[in-house]
């Protein structure tokens, strides 16, 4: 009998059954834009019945990953992966995107606009604050108790650190270049109202970092499948059918997860921001921070299993993948929506606040490609992105609590300002002391896609 609970399908029945309380939620409910949290559900329903899909889906999407590593490159695959995992995150920014231009002109549509960019920035470094930071901590723990070949333990203190696969220089390099790209979009189109910038995001932006994400997946799926390391589980037991069999397996698991994520975590986040409203949480706050929070949870989990399982090299790719894409897509498609939703091409503006938001997330996203430049993140490295991604964050949050406006605002920037320049000099710094290393990276890089285009499918193995 209890050879049964042991079988791969007895755990996909059991993330199935994680994901019934809110089908069953959903569909009594009439679907997915009749769940209000907060008016015809408890807020605190919401946010256990629909956490708990996305727990379910995640382990789902987990293994449908896992699975097409046998029939596609694994970058691919996670990079299929990593698009799911935040399909949630672009369809929160896509409603404020929209509304900013449905509402072109009025307070009504800045403030959307504001919002759009508030909730991209904060899921941005809620990614690699907590993400990265976490991640690689966790990691490390993990490895005290179980063999992990991607962790070095090294004597002295928090000197241990997570080495990466150097086959990953593909996807640092690409997200340098939309990092460093991401510096310039909020002088597109940028006037000065009242002494302070107000910048947009453009269609000329929309080109170049959708055009880097596009120019990405081209390369990656020219890669070969790998050998790839040996899955135990339910990934290994689905590579164990035949072709057509898997692949459905695999389609059914993206289509099926993919769904489930991109319904719940709108109900889970609202949820969660009523439950702050409660606690006095201030509404701006809760959507930079709390709902992109909610909506990174599937990314995490899911990398959180993979490093479970040994797979950080995995797990690592998901992350920096996760970054890659919405560090372009998400940027650049917000225009797109913008524009259609204003009935003409034009660029989502923003106010001086959020200009200092995307510039300290594109310090943040450089600093921390900066520590990766050696194929590694020593848990030091990590408590110093979260470090400061904390102190940030809990610094803001105390200004806006105990300063009124507009001096809190303007405290805020301020603050905003000073890390900006601390990520900026920190990275500046490692990229000069680790220059030899940089050097080999973006060699990599150019060897991987002259591999890529020159070959299209073989692609002979590269030297550590």
């Amino acid at each position: 009998m209890l050879d049964r609970f042991r079988h791969p399908l007895a755990a996909v029945a059991a993330a199935l059954l994680l994901t019934v309380p809110f089908v069953a939620t959903f569909v009594s409910y009439g679907g997915y834009m009749t769940i209000h949290p907060g008016e015809n559900i408890a807020p605190g329903t919401a946010v256990v019945v629909a956490g708990l899909a996305v727990l379910g889906a995640a382990f789902l999407l987990a293994w449908g990953a896992e699975t097409a590593e046998k029939d596609v490159p694994r970058a691919f695959a996670i990079a299929v992966l990593a698009v799911l995992a935040v399909a949630p995150e672009y369809a929160v920014d896509a409603l404020y995107a929209w509304n900013a231009g449905a509402f072109e002109g009025t307070a009504q549509g800045m403030a959307n606009a504001n919002l759009a960019v508030a909730n991209m920035t904060g899921a941005n470094r809620i990614l690699i604050g907590l993400g990265w930071a976490g991640i690689a901590l966790f990691t490390v723990y993990r490895a005290r108790n179980a063999d992990d070949p991607a962790v070095d333990h090294r004597s002295g203190f928090l000197k241990s650190a997570v080495t990466l696969d150097r086959d990953l220089a593909l996807e640092i390099s690409f997200l340098l270049a939309a990092t460093l790209f991401a510096f310039l979009v909020p002088l597109s189109g940028t006037t000065f109202s009242g002494g302070g910038p107000i910048g947009g995001i453009g269609l000329l932006d929309t080109l170049v970092l959708v055009g880097l994400y596009v120019l990405y997946i081209a390369i990656i799926i020219r890669g070969d499948v790998e050998e790839g390391e040996e899955h135990v589980g339910v990934p290994a037991y689905l590579q164990s059918w035949s072709k057509g069999p898997r692949i459905a397996s695999v389609l059914a698991l993206f289509t099926y997860s993919g769904v489930l994520i991109f319904i719940a975590v709108e109900p889970f986040a609202v949820g969660l921001e009523q439950l702050g409203l409660q606690y006095g949480i201030p509404e701006f706050f809760m959507i930079q921070w709390l709902a992109p929070l909610a909506s990174e949870s599937p990314e995490l989990i899911v990398v959180a299993y993979l490093v479970n399982k040994a797979r950080s090299t995995a797990g690592f790719n998901a992350l920096i993948s996760s970054k890659l894409n919405q560090w372009t897509l998400l940027i650049g498609t917000l225009a797109v929506v913008y524009s259609i939703a204003a009935g003409h091409l034009g660029g989502l503006p923003f106010d001086e606040k959020q200009v200092a938001e995307i510039w300290i997330t594109a310090a943040q996203s450089l600093f921390a490609i900066a520590l990766l430049t050696n194929f590694e993140i020593s848990m030091r490295e990590a408590i110093g992105l979260l470090v400061l991604f904390v102190s940030q964050v809990g610094i803001e949050f105390a200004i806006i609590q105990t300063v009124a406006e507009p001096q809190a605002t303007t405290l805020s920037i301020n603050i905003l300002y000073v890390y900006t320049a601390i990520y900026l000099v920190l990275g500046a710094w490692l990229f000069y002391t680790r220059r030899d290393a940089l050097a080999d990276l973006l060699g990599r890089t150019t060897t991987i896609a002259r591999e890529a285009v020159g070959s299209g499918s073989t692609q002979p193995e590269r030297a550590d």
